[in-house]
Order: structure tokens, then sequence, then C-alpha cells
């Protein structure tokens, strides 16, 4: 298997088997020369939102030879990798490290590129261990995170594939105040040599090797007197592991999660303090599910104190590579995805995932372009590596025809999108965390729901709720709610927002017009309708949530609900944007049914033009024709993906939305 280093193979065989366990702008040409790339473009994003990502060995290859390949495939924002904090002798001493780091950083920026280097979280190997007794846990055995029982977490070759034999791998608990204060020591370091980014790969609490699934880690004596200090409780007899309901444990899973993102937010301000400019980019396998809590690493929270994240986010049967993937799968991948960006509030999110890992009877063109269409319509940044790995292709002909294409279309993917008139759904973070299954039933059928009858809608969080300014608010069986969630949701049940409460009501509003209420979850009944048969469940299974949706749509489409739209103003202009799972089959069929006879209705009026980019084609140009007081423009045939863009009213015009 190909590797990037000796150590940092691809996290996607961990994030598969780890998920299985806890549930379920570059140069144009070769050799360019170019200024380094702006610090930000005139809506405000950095270079972080326009990635087009390849991972490469640091140390294996020269600098110059690493930048001018990743120039001959539009590879903007390079991936190196020789993990100073991972290893046990470069933790110690990072000398060479750095200075290939610091060369690195100084071929890319002279080509106009952008790079960032990989480090360890809370893990650290020590090669030949059973030939030296200058190993971490012999010598800091105090450092390690530990179960309740006391077995440290220390481990040898098969207990994953990336640990040699004979070598030691451990990890390590954030609150070991020695390893700390080094491992910030090597941040600043690095930071220091020029380099673009720093990207941190999965800060955990160790519960995702075999045995250690059912942990809740860790229990070394410097978490539980932090937990102690915290809450007044003893971690080792407080605490009823894996009973949501107990008192003790929430604030267990709270602290956990706070103590992974404080680690991430001490680790920007280490490398900010040195080097304002640098990226900090946490790399996370669990997305919105229960993993999250489990791990302890919640890209809600990390989006807060960092500058971008790197999903290594999955969805699939078997391998989880994107053949693997049924229809409901891409949905539930698409609901993910946008809750992502909707967490990142205005930061860039990067999808690390797999397309083809060998399978047989579908080539890796077809999965790759599958793959990089879903991400890219969802307004995410892609890297699709070989097989399981983080470096290399599965097929570098069809990597470079699809860098191309979003290099030239980067613009119309990546400027920021804004909502025009939107139906909100509510994510809470309590909710998921204390009722991760109930919830997020009901929120996946809901969002699914949204997307797959085409309407306007936003994922709202705590942190933009205050901000929400659609007619339609749903709750998916939201159970918890603190005041200042309450109160803003009074404040805008006052200025004309309407609520939908689905199962679970904690909003304490007294019965109004204003609040239409579903005791049983119609996202959940949706969401079980869709296993049992995709392909036969329809919108009409939910009727009566349907009805209660506004309906005044300024914007409809008619579409098949294998598709996937977003609606949202781009550049001051109505966007659409189609993502086609009409006709995959996992492990059999990789090519979409294309679909034919697309309708958007607008509100007549409008110039009666707009354009149309096929996901890897040109765009061209489209005329509307006026019907029953409305403008419909028929799309050309939708293959995979596509993006429809529509000029704008003149000012002034009523019924203006776009």
């Amino acid at each position: 298997m190909t590797r990037v280093t000796d150590r940092a193979v691809s996290r996607a065989s961990l994030a598969f088997r780890l998920i299985l366990a806890a549930v379920a702008l570059a140069p144009a040409a070769l050799g360019a020369r170019q200024a380094p790339a702006p610090s930000s473009d005139a809506s405000g994003q950095n270079w972080t939102h326009r990635v087009r990502i390849a991972g490469y060995g640091l140390g294996r290859r020269s600098a110059a030879d690493i930048v001018r390949d990743a120039s001959e495939s539009h590879v903007f924002g390079i991936e190196v990798d020789n993990d100073i904090t991972g290893r046990y002798e470069s933790f110690l001493d990072p000398d060479a490290k750095l200075a290939d780091i610091r060369a690195l950083a100084a071929e890319a920026h002279k080509a106009g590129n952008r790079a960032f280097v990989y480090i360890a979280g809370t893990e650290c190997i020590t090669a030949n261990a059973d030939a030296t007794p200058h190993t971490l846990a012999k010598e800091h055995p105090d450092w390690l995170q530990r179960k309740r029982t006391g077995e440290p977490a220390v481990f040898t070759g098969g207990a994953a594939f990336w640990i040699r034999k004979g070598d030691e791998d451990v990890w390590i608990s954030p609150y070991a105040t020695a390893w700390r204060d080094q491992y910030m020591a090597r941040v600043r370091q690095i930071a220091a040599t020029g380099i673009d980014g720093i990207y941190v790969d999965i800060p955990y609490w160790m519960t995702h090797f075999d045995g250690w699934e059912d942990s809740w880690a860790s229990f070394d004596d410097y978490t539980v007197e932090a937990f102690r200090r915290k809450t007044a409780l003893d971690a080792r007899r407080d605490v009823k592991l894996g009973d949501f309901a107990d008192p003790g444990f929430r604030q267990w899973i709270d602290f956990r999660i706070e103590t992974i993102t404080e680690f991430m937010r001490e680790i920007d301000r280490n490398a900010k303090d040195v080097n304002p400019k640098i990226m900090t980019i946490p790399e996370i396998y669990p997305g919105i599910e229960r993993a999250a809590v489990v791990v302890g690493a919640d890209v809600y929270q990390l989006y807060g104190v960092t500058d971008a994240i790197a999903h290594e986010y999955e969805f699939g049967g078997g391998n989880h590579m994107a053949t693997s993937r049924t229809s409901l799968d891409w949905f539930r991948y698409q609901v993910g995805m946008r809750s992502f960006r909707a967490f990142a509030e205005g930061k860039a999110t990067w999808i690390l995932n797999y397309s083809w890992d060998g399978d047989a009877r579908i080539a890796p063109p077809e999965p790759m372009m599958n793959l990089a269409m879903s991400v890219v319509m969802a307004g995410a940044n892609f890297w699709d590596a070989a097989t399981h790995v983080m470096s290399g292709s599965n097929d570098l002909p069809t990597r470079k025809r699809i860098f191309s294409w979003i290099e030239k279309n980067e613009n119309t993917l990546y400027a920021p999108r804004t909502p025009i008139r939107p139906i909100g759904v509510y994510f809470s973070p309590s909710t998921r965390n204390y009722f991760p299954d109930v919830f997020l039933r009901a929120y996946q059928g809901i969002v699914i729901l949204l997307l797959q009858t085409h309407r306007e809608f936003q994922i709202v969080t705590p942190r933009t709720l205050t901000a929400f300014s659609g007619s339609t608010l749903i709750l998916p069986d939201v159970r918890l709610l603190g005041e200042a969630e309450r109160s803003a949701l009074s404040a805008l049940v006052s200025r004309g927002t309407r609520l939908i409460v689905t199962g679970t009501d904690a909003t304490d509003l007294p019965a109004s017009d204003a609040v239409r209420r579903f005791p049983e979850c119609p996202g959940s009944a949706y969401l079980a309708n869709l296993e049992k048969d995709f392909l036969k469940t329809t919108p009409a299974a939910s009727a009566d949530f349907i009805n209660a949706l506004p309906r005044d749509q300024s914007v409809r489409i008619e579409a098949s609900s294998s598709v996937a739209t977003e609606i949202a103003r781009v550049d001051g202009k109505l966007h659409i944007f189609f993502a086609n799972f009409d006709g995959l089959v996992a492990g059999q069929n990789a090519v979409q049914t294309p679909q034919r006879g697309i309708r958007v209705s607008l509100p007549a009026g409008g110039a009666g033009r707009g354009w149309f980019l096929p996901f890897l084609g040109e765009a061209v140009e489209l005329h509307g024709q006026r019907e029953n007081g409305t403008l419909v423009f028929v799309l050309p045939e939708v293959q995979k993906g596509a993006v429809v863009w529509f000029e704008p009213m003149a000012p002034g015009r009523r019924g203006a939305v776009f």
C-alpha cells in the first residue's frame, strides 16, 4: 500500500474501522513563477477556500519536485507529511524535519502555491521500540491515556495497519502538562518555517482501537484531576459510563468535547503568535453523528477555534468507498456536508474522502467524478487520494480534469452562498450529544425531505439562531434548549417567524398559530420509509408536514427526488446547484441516469436569461419562456451535476428575489 510517509498513511482505513466500531489558483503551466497568492480575495476568503488538494511525503521527494508535480496537475494546496509530533524521535529533535518544511514552503511560494504540513494530534509512535529503552511510554508512562481500569493506551504492530512490528504507538492525555508544553513548542517552530498551514490529524480521545470502543477514555491522573477541578466529580466513581441520562456522564461528555476543542484552540494560538497568517486545519473523521461524542472531536465546536476542517467523512457499507454508497447514503452524505458548511459560518470545508479501492466491477474514473461532484455542489473542497492513502490518485488524468474544471469555475463553486428565503432546520448540539441516535434520525429525515422536494433551506445552529431571517424554522425532535435558545426562539416568533416543532417540544412557548407541533416526528418517519425502499418513497408520505411548510416559494424546481438541490445567492445572482444520484447502485453501477426536462420557474419580469454549467462541462446560455405569470427555464440534460444561475431582476421590480 502506498503511503505518504511510514506513519501517515490514509486515515480512511482507520476511519471506516472506527465508524463501524463507534456506530456507523495554481500555475497554469509547469515551472511558471508567480507572486504568492493573496491572503484573501475580494470576498474576504483566504486560500483555504480555493484548495484542490493532493498529498506528498516530504523527505522522500525534494521540495522542488513536489511543487513541480503539484503544478502539473492543477493542485493548489499541497499537503506534505513528515510528522514532527507523531514520531518520538522528531518530537525530541525536530531540526532536520523543520529544514525540510522550510524548503518546501519556499518552493511553494515561488510557484504561487500554498502548502500545509501534517502533524499528529494525541498519537505518537516510537520506531523499533523493542530495541531501545528510549520510548515515550517507557520514559513518560504518566502521559498516557488510560481506561477506567488503568490500562494504558499503548499499542504495537497489528493494532492498526500503520503500526509496524516492533513499533510502539501511544495516545497521550491532552492534560499531560510537560508533553503539552513541548508539543506547543514544536507547533511554534513549525509556524516559524513559513509554511501556510498546520494540519492536525485526529486529535482524539482513544476510543477507536479494538477493545477501547466503550472505554470513554481517558481516566489518567491528569485528566481525572482536571475533571474534578471543573465539576467536583470523580470520573472513576461518579460517572455512569454510557448512560446518557446520567448527569455525571453528561458532564463527562461535555468535558471531553471541551478538552479537544481547547487543545485545538491552543494550537491555533501558538501558531499565530509566531505567524499570524498561518492556518490551522484539524482532520476529523466523525461528522454530525454519535461518533463525534465518542471521540470528543465535535466539528461544530472545532469550527469556532480553527481556520478550516478537513473532514474524512464517509458513508456506505463495506469499505466506505464512493462505490459502496447506496442512493440513501449519498443523501445522508449531503446532509453531513451541508451541516459542515453551516457550522463553518464562512470558513472553508475540506472533504478528504476515497472514491475507489480496486473494485473490479467499476473503473475508477466514474466514482472519482461522482465523489467530486457531490462535494463541490455542496460548496466543499475536494481531496480524493489513491485507495486508502492520503497521497496519489486512482486515476491521474481524471484528477487533472476535475481539478482543471474546479480551477476554472472556482468562483461559481466557492464564492459565499447566502440564503434568499430559506426554511430553517435547527441543529441542536446538546440534543445530539445526549440523544444522538434519536436526534440524528429526525434531523437527517427533515433535511433529506427538503433536498428531495427542492426547497430552499438553511441549517441553523445556536450560533446563528438570532440572525435567522427566514419565514419558518423547523425544530426536528430538539429535546434540549438553553435559556438563550428559548429566548431567541421567542424573539423570532415575535418578529413573525413560524416554528414547526416535531417530536419533543422543549420550547416552552404557548400554543398559537405561530407554532405548529407534530408530536410524531415526520422526519424520523420519512427516513424510515427511505430505508425500506428509497426509490418508492415520495414526499406524499409526509403530506401534512409538506402542507405546513411555507407556500410562498419564488423559485420552483421540478425534478426527480433522486436529485439534490441547493438554492442560494452567489455574487448577487440566484444560483441553483444540482447533484444527481439517480441510478447509482452500490457496488454495481456508478453511472447516473441522466435527468431530462428539469424545470425552474421564477417570477415573471426578469431578464429571462440564465446560464447552465454542467459538471466538467462549459457554461451555455439559457432563455426562459413565460407561462402563467412565471418565467420557466427547461434545463439541458443533467448527467452528474450542474449549476444554473440567472440574471438579477431590474432594480425596483416587484417580486424580485434574486
